[in-house]
C-alpha cells in the first residue's frame, strides 16, 4: 500500500454517517492520515448506502473512474450496506476492490488492515453476528460540538421496498448504561448538542434489567449537565408512543422537531408497503403532536411511484400535505432493491409517471415551505452556529425546530460562534431556509 494515508467518502444517512466516523477513528488509530481527495490515498474507501439505486450505481461509478489506479499502489475499499447487500459479487464486479465490509464488522477493522497491508487483495467483513456493533471506543468525531450516538442498530420490521433488514440486520439495542456512559463522557468534552440514531430509533428497547423504553432514554440523555439539545432520528410511526411527546413536552432540550416518515398518504398503498399502520392511526401522531404544549416542526419522507400506486392513492398523498402542513420532507421515486418483496410486484409505474408525479409533489410542498417560513419572519429563534458563508458575511445556525437559517453578526464579536447558541431575529425567508440578524453581542 503507497503510504499509510486514506480518503473516505460516504454515502447515505447520518447512520453511515456516524459510522465513517468509528471508521476514520480506527483508522488514525492504526497510525494512517486522512488526505483530502482519492488521488493523494492509498487506501481509498467508500461508505455506501443502497436504499436507492441511483446511490448504489454513484459507487460504483467512482470506483470504475478510478479502475487504473489499481496498479499504482492504491487500495480500494467498499465498506456499508452496498458491501453487506452484494458481499464477494463486489469482486466479480470491481476486481481492483480489495475490501469488502459491512457496518457490523467495523469492530474488526484493525485485523482487515493488516491483512491488506500484508498485500491481501479479498478481504471481507460480512458477518451480521454483531454483538459488539456498539463498541467503537475509537470513533474521531469531527464536528466538536455536535455528536451521534447509535441507540438501535437493524431492523425488524419488513417494509415491502426496503433493504435495511438485508443490509443491517435484525434490530439490536444497546443498553442504557452504555448510552448514558457515552452522553455523559460527550458532555465532559464540550458538546453540547446529540443526535440519537437508529434505523427505527422509537423502537429502542434497554435490553438490561433497568428496561428503559425510548422515552425514558430520551428523558435521560436530556438531563446529562451539560447538553443543551437532544434530536433522534429515523422514527417509525407504528412505534411512536404518546409517551414520546409527553417526555418532549417536559424537557426544553429535546428538539422542537419530529421526523416522523409516512411514505404514503394512501392507506391501501401502505398495506401493499407493508408500514404496520393506516393513514388515520399516523394521523392519530399528527394530532399528539400538533396539540402538544409545544409547537413542534414535524418532517417526513414519502415514496412516490410504489407499484400499484393509482392516481387517487397519489392524490391521498397530496391531500395529506395540506392536512399535516409538513415544515419539510424527503422525496423519492420508487426504486426497486434486492431481496424486497415489492420485487415481486407487478403493475409497475413507468419511470416518467413517478417523475411526474414526484414533481408535483415537490411543487406543492414547496409552497407549504414558503408559507409555514414566512409565517416566523419577525420571529426570535435560538441558534446553535454551525459555521460561516464568508462569501455572504453571514454565519450559519440551525434552530431547534431543524431550520437552516443564515445570519449577521457585528464582525467585532465574531471570532468564536461555531458551537456557540445565540438568539436571532428573522427578517426574511425562502423555501428551504431563513435569513436574520443577532439581536445581542457575545
Amino acid at each position: 500500500m503507497s503510504g499509510k494515508t486514506f480518503y473516505i467518502e460516504t454515502f447515505g444517512c447520518q447512520m453511515n454517517v456516524h459510522d465513517s466516523e468509528k471508521v476514520i477513528g480506527t483508522l488514525m488509530a492504526q497510525g494512517y492520515s486522512q488526505v483530502e481527495n482519492p488521488e493523494a490515498a492509498g487506501l481509498v474507501l467508500y461508505n455506501t448506502c443502497s436504499i436507492r439505486d441511483k446511490a448504489e450505481q454513484k459507487v460504483f461509478n467512482r470506483l470504475q473512474n478510478f479502475k487504473r489506479d489499481a496498479g499504482k499502489g492504491k487500495v480500494f475499499g467498499v465498506i456499508g450496506c452496498v458491501a453487506q447487500q452484494e458481499g464477494e459479487k463486489i469482486f466479480d464486479r470491481a476486481p481492483h476492490v480489495s475490501l469488502v465490509a459491512g457496518s457490523a464488522s467495523y469492530t474488526r477493522l484493525g485485523e482487515m488492515l493488516v491483512q491488506l497491508e500484508a498485500g491481501n487483495r479479498r478481504v471481507t467483513g460480512l458477518s451480521l453476528d454483531t454483538d459488539e456493533t456498539f463498541d467503537t471506543p475509537l470513533t474521531r468525531r469531527d464536528n466538536p460540538h455536535r455528536a451521534y450516538i447509535t441507540i438501535v442498530e437493524g431492523c425488524d420490521k419488513s417494509c415491502a421496498y426496503c433493504v435495511v433488514p438485508f443490509t443491517r440486520g435484525p434490530e439490536r439495542s444497546r443498553t442504557s448504561e452504555s448510552v448514558m456512559a457515552e452522553a455523559r463522557g460527550l458532555a465532559e468534552h464540550g458538546y453540547t448538542e446529540i443526535q440519537l440514531l437508529g434505523q427505527n430509533v422509537n423502537s429502542y428497547r434497554d435490553p438490561s434489567p433497568a428496561a428503559w423504553d425510548f422515552a425514558t432514554l430520551l428523558a435521560r440523555v436530556a438531563a446529562v449537565p451539560g447538553i443543551r439539545r437532544v434530536r433522534y432520528t429515523t422514527s417509525h410511526p407504528r412505534d411512536f408512543v404518546k409517551e414520546i411527546v409527553d417526555a418532549m413536552d417536559a424537557n426544553p432540550v429535546l428538539c422542537d422537531h419530529v421526523h416522523l416518515p409516512v411514505q404514503s398518504g394512501s392507506t391501501r398503498v401502505l398495506a401493499a408497503m407493508d408500514r404496520l399502520y393506516t393513514r388515520d392511526e399516523y394521523m392519530r401522531r399528527i394530532d399528539w403532536l400538533k396539540s402538544a404544549r409545544r409547537k413542534y416542526s414535524i418532517t417526513t419522507d414519502i415514496i412516490v411511484g410504489f407499484p400499484g400506486e393509482t392516481e387517487q392513492d397519489f392524490q391521498s398523498t397530496l391531500d395529506l400535505l395540506d392536512e399535516v402542513q409538513y415544515d419539510s420532507l424527503f422525496s423519492f421515486k420508487y426504486s426497486p432493491r434486492p431481496n424486497t418483496s415489492a420485487l415481486a410486484m407487478e403493475d409497475r409505474i413507468p419511470e416518467d409517471e413517478k417523475q411526474r408525479r414526484l414533481a408535483i409533489l415537490q411543487e406543492k410542498q414547496r409552497g407549504i415551505q414558503i408559507r409555514r417560513n414566512a409565517d416566523l419572519i419577525g420571529s426570535t429563534q435560538e441558534v446553535h452556529v454551525e459555521g460561516r458563508n464568508q462569501a455572504l458575511g453571514q454565519w450559519i445556525g440551525r434552530t431547534s425546530d431543524n431550520r437552516t437559517l443564515n445570519f449577521t453578526h457585528p464582525e467585532t464579536h465574531a471570532n468564536s460562534l461555531i458551537g456557540t447558541y445565540l438568539p436571532v431575529r428573522v427578517t426574511r425567508s425562502g423555501p428551504n431556509s431563513l435569513v436574520g440578524e443577532s439581536i445581542t453581542v457575545v
